[in-house]
């Protein structure tokens, strides 16, 4: 999971690695290591050895400052604009209810669109949202689901994929934990939780700017 990846990144720049080493061996590009480890101070020692090594440091965090500007720049664009076409987009019921659910439910972090559930409905009414008003194609999603260790990790999953209509092939390895939680509260989540992830940055952006729109509405 991008999560591992992200973590396994950050560690090995603390150790003053390059990103070009840590884009080899965590297998993500250069761009997506350099905005992870964006807020990493290497020591004067690491610049050094780096330097010595035939990387100079001062040249690489001129164009990585560059370069985060300037996707910075850009998510500003898509999220000023999603807050200028949101006023005739609030008209259809379907984008009030998404925007409504993801700003109480969904991530607000990571420029990862997700949100996690475990009433069907929800789900199916946020499937909706982000296919009929986003745009969103199905090779896009991602299911990840979330259960008790007394649950049935495959009927889980064959659950939520028909409450999704996500391929059980796009779903992340299950998270099954042990859980201090009542025998009641188990038995009425049977198939646990699932979180729908949508690999588009840019969509991110553009549902925070409608959230931003709504809130505007009552400042």
């Amino acid at each position: 999971m991008k999560f591992d990846e992200k973590a396994l990144a950050i560690s090995l720049r603390k150790k003053g690695i390059s990103m070009g080493d840590i884009a080899k061996q965590v297998k993500v590009s250069k761009s997506t290591i350099s905005y992870w480890v964006r807020d990493i101070v290497l020591s004067e020692f690491q610049k050094n050895k780096l330097n010595k090594n035939g990387h100079s440091v001062d040249a690489i965090e001129k164009r990585r400052t560059s370069r985060l500007a300037n996707t910075a720049s850009r998510h500003k664009i898509i999220f000023d604009r999603a807050i200028a076409e949101a006023p005739l987009l609030s008209k259809n019921p379907l984008w009030c209810v998404g925007v409504a659910l993801y700003w109480g439910e969904g991530g607000k972090t990571q420029n990862l669109v997700r949100i996690s559930n475990s009433d069907p409905k929800v789900i199916t009414t946020m499937m909706g949202f982000f296919k009929d008003v986003c745009g969103v194609v199905p090779a896009k999603f991602r299911g990840h689901v979330h259960i008790f260790a007394h649950s049935d990790i495959q009927n889980s999953e064959k659950y939520w994929s028909q409450v999704s209509g996500i391929p059980i092939t796009q779903f992340l390895k299950s998270y099954q934990k042990n859980s201090a939680a009542s025998l009641n509260k188990r038995f009425t989540l049977p198939h646990g939780t699932v979180q729908i992830y949508v690999l588009d940055t840019k969509l991110f952006f553009r549902i925070m700017g409608w959230i931003e729109y709504i809130k505007q509405q009552y400042d």
